[in-house]
């Protein structure tokens, strides 16, 4: 019969693998979050946060989020803003590339 540390660090490794797979997947997705991000929406899941509601508050953050060094870089002498195709593209989830 297993003890309970065994049983709790079977729990552990099973919950690390899940953790990597969905960063694995994070990362095929190109959805720019990173492992401790899907960490914690992941126990937010758990404690029965809505994934939906999570997804679109991921989405609002990420077009909220300060322009990279990349895009502020493409400004110009002036202070405007270099052409559009230099802004990050986004795929049909909202989600930015890195």
């Amino acid at each position: 019969m297993e003890t309970e540390t065994e049983t709790e660090a079977a729990a552990a490794r099973r919950a690390k693998e899940s953790l990597e797979l969905a960063f694995q997947m994070s990362q095929i997705l190109d959805t720019g979050l990173d492992r401790h991000t899907l960490s914690l929406l992941m126990a937010l899941c758990d404690r029965g946060a809505n994934p939906e509601a999570l997804a679109a508050l991921v989405r609002e953050l990420s077009s909220a989020a300060p322009p990279t060094s990349a895009a502020a870089s493409s400004t110009v002498s002036n202070g405007a803003a270099g052409p559009a195709s230099a802004t990050a593209p986004t795929f049909s989830s909202g989600l930015r590339r890195p």
